[in-house]
């Protein structure tokens, strides 16, 4: 196996990580370039204002994460995550009604974002040839115009202070207001994108909860009945024994400043979801935080894929690519799904770096492709959602609306429902003759 000299990786989070375990079994030195300081603890990042909000780790990332990480699932629960049965231990309200719970024999992992990626950290500072560069922003490529080859990068640190560092590959995980958008982009060259108006406002709060006899549940999922409905929430378990409540308004629904103005503000606004669960359960409860608020505008795909003369020495990975709704949990199994495809890569081709990368980004929009028309297809369910709209929109939707209403009684058709939406199966599943036949059935029937 081939080892090139220095991958340098432009941000720290979670896909910045999961790109640099993967790339430190091919490079003798790999760097990690951090603007953030130096975390303490499991606690959010100032780069990561996400990190206060509720979060979830999908069976696919999950697996993914372990065979990049092996035994961090069991750290996970050892040191407080929550392990539950996936469909016995979830209520969810879903289109108006109640998926069926059931023993599924799957099981996922609930935890805070920043307790995760504390654990994810511990496992990259142990790796001899991974550093972090914290408190270090990059300012520009090192461009070679006559190779089109990015051969390293211009660093500033907090004191203004600028040094070149040079690299064979350059990975660029440093989010949605990446450089290498602007760099491109200030060079004239071109980068396709789909880009959907959501107008989404994530709040968030934890509480300590009221002991409760008749508390069946670890997690509680009232999503809002579009296009009628715009509001929606989850309260979950997580470690130390308290809940995270995190509440949703598509469209700029929520009048934020009302909610942050006191806890019973955003209390109140648990009294605007399709049901009164969430309300109830936290009425009495205990505030062990303050309130968050974070926006999601609009979401992205940069399809670098389709860029013409993509310069070598450049890879582009995570929120740097696609930054999808949040709502539907999937960004941070994503990012694994994508490590997992560059490691397989690397393996393949480990000789030839410019293969690696071009290969790299088209497999990285056939990961992203269905998992981005299912997450528009609800999102266009919404009239005041902007953008380009896929093909056969309202045929999607349709059948997407009898999936979901039979998730409520048929235990088979929520089963398969269950692993598309985990990232264990393709999308296809939900398509065969047995469940077309169920969907028609249904159709028909009344």
């Amino acid at each position: 196996m081939s080892k090139f000299e220095r991958a340098i990786i432009i941000g720290g989070g979670i896909s910045g990580k999961l790109a640099a375990r993967v790339v430190s079994d091919f490079f003798k030195e790999v760097m990690i370039i951090e603007r953030d300081y130096e975390p303490q603890g499991p606690i959010p990042r100032k780069g990561a204002p996400q990190g206060e909000h509720l979060h979830a780790l999908l069976q696919a990332g999950e697996h993914g994460l372990e065979a990049l990480f092996p035994g961090i699932t069991k750290k996970f629960h050892s040191s407080g995550a929550v392990k539950i049965n996936s469909t016995q231990d979830l209520a969810w309200f879903h289109h108006g009604v109640w998926k069926l719970r059931f023993n599924g024999g799957y099981t996922t992992t609930l935890q805070t974002r920043p307790h995760l990626e504390w654990h994810i950290d511990h496992y990259i500072k142990a790796i001899p040839n991974v550093t972090f560069l914290y408190n270090h922003t990059v300012e520009n490529y090192i461009y070679n115009e006559e190779k089109n080859q990015i051969t390293g990068v211009v660093l500033i640190d907090n004191s203004g202070t600028e040094k070149n560092l040079t690299a064979n590959l350059v990975i660029d995980a440093s989010g949605v207001s990446s450089l290498s958008s602007s760099w491109l982009n200030k060079r004239g060259v071109s980068i396709p994108e789909q880009k959907v108006k959501i107008g989404l406002s994530y709040i968030t709060k934890s509480f300590q909860l009221p002991e409760s006899q008749s508390r069946d549940w670890a997690i509680k999922l009232v999503y809002p009945n579009p296009p009628q409905e715009k509001i929606g929430g989850t309260i979950s378990r997580v470690e130390r024994e308290c809940h995270i409540v995190t509440l949703i308004g598509y469209h700029n629904e929520v009048n934020e400043k009302e909610v942050v103005k006191s806890d019973n503000g955003f209390i109140d606004l648990t009294k605007k979801l399709p049901k009164l669960d969430i309300y109830h359960e936290i009425k009495d409860a205990v505030p062990l935080s303050g309130t968050s608020v974070y926006r999601v505008p609009h979401i992205v795909w940069k399809q670098f894929n389709r860029v013409k003369n993509l310069p070598g020495g450049l890879l582009l990975i995570g929120d740097t690519v696609c930054r999808i709704d949040p709502v539907f949990g999937q960004g941070m199994s994503i990012a694994v799904l994508e490590a997992l495809k560059l490691q397989e890569l690397l393996q393949n081709e480990s000789h030839d770096l410019l293969k690696v990368t071009t290969n790299f980004h088209k497999q990285e929009a056939k990961i992203i492709a269905p998992i981005w028309n299912m997450v528009i297809t609800e999102d266009f369910r919404y009239p005041e959602t902007i953008g380009k709209k896929p093909a056969g929109l309202f045929i999607q939707q349709w059948y997407a609306k009898k999936i979901f209403l039979l998730s409520s009684e048929n235990q088979e058709i929520y089963n398969s429902f269950i692993k598309v939406m985990n990232l264990i199966r393709p999308m296809t599943i939900l398509m065969s003759p047995r469940i077309i036949k169920q969907v028609l059935k249904k159709t028909f029937s009344k």
